[in-house]
């Protein structure tokens, strides 16, 4: 167990962002940090310096600074992190543009797509304008009953930009496991595919769509994302419409982001459900913010 399987080229790991993280966590915290060891005590024994260099070396953008990075630091729970901090997530994830892929999809159903950054910004700013002419705002939840795919990320990040809150499911969960979900977070918006492809089997969600119809008081509207076939039958649906055409009827408004408390909420995720009801467990937006930061800049290179 004590053998060295594989180390990487010294050139190399001399290029990685974690080695930079680290000579900027030398210099900016008068430390020693002489290897891997060292900077992982170092980000456990020293919560508040390593977080700070997260938040300075990642960039984040956020309209107000902290007043203090940690309250109650032996609390679980209870801490307290950034306090003061506003920030918005979709912001600091748009922070990219130009005519580089952002996103590249494909499925069985689908061809090959792909939307460059600048076209993600349009898009997301054409369903945040559909969304807040549905009268979403902070706090607001909108579901998503979508596979992955770009409809299902461009409506999380207007969702965030509005400073509401997204939650999704899976569509191939059973009815009853999406109602047992959704029940609990009363969303204004349901954004759901018709159906999907999996295996050569083609699986029809809309009547999955119905019973959430009946089941949601609290939905405004109903959007489909045509996934399955060009042009769903919608006829056994009240309040609905399609992707595109929704899009298209939004108001022309540029895209805005909304300053949230670093621990606003941005998703609401579930357990299992084995249980009992699926809890649901709410992740802010500071914190995702900064473990996916940190994940893909240190972690992953």
């Amino acid at each position: 167990m004590g053998e060295v399987l594989w180390r990487p080229d010294p050139g190399r790991a001399e290029t990685t962002r974690i080695e930079a993280f680290r000579r900027e966590a030398e210099r900016r915290w008068g430390r020693a940090l002489p290897d891997w060891a060292a900077l992982h005590a170092w980000s456990i024994d020293a919560r508040e310096e390593f977080w700070t260099s997260v938040w300075e070396f990642c960039e984040v953008r956020a309209t107000r600074p902290w007043d203090r990075v940690l309250d109650q630091p032996d609390a679980m729970p209870g801490s307290v992190w950034f306090p003061g901090a506003e920030l918005n997530f979709a912001e600091n994830l748009l922070a990219r543009t130009g005519s580089r892929p952002a996103i590249i999809a494909t499925s069985e159903a689908t061809p090959r797509r792909e939307l460059s950054w600048d076209g993600l910004h349009r898009e997301v700013a054409r369903c945040a304008a559909a969304l807040a002419g549905l009268g979403v705002g902070r706090g607001d939840r909108v579901a998503g009953l979508l596979p992955n795919g770009p409809e299902a990320v461009i409506a999380m990040l207007a969702t965030a930009s509005l400073g509401a809150v997204w939650s999704s499911c899976s569509p191939d969960f059973g009815a009853q496991g999406v109602r047992d979900r959704f029940g609990q977070i009363e969303p204004r918006v349901l954004i759901a595919c018709d159906g999907y492809v999996y295996a050569g089997k083609r699986c029809d969600v809309l009547p999955t769509v119905a019973g959430l119809q009946r089941d949601l008081p609290s939905l405004a509207a109903t959007i489909i994302v045509p996934f399955m076939r060009p042009f769903p039958d919608l006829s056994g649906l009240a309040r609905r419409t399609t992707w595109e055409t929704w899009l298209d009827q939004a108001p022309d408004r540029p895209l805005a982001f909304e300053p949230t408390p670093f621990d606003h909420p941005l998703y609401i995720l579930y357990s299992s459900g084995t249980t009992g009801l699926p809890k649901c467990m709410v992740h802010s937006v500071g914190g995702t913010l900064l473990q996916h930061l940190k994940e893909h800049r240190l972690h992953t290179d």
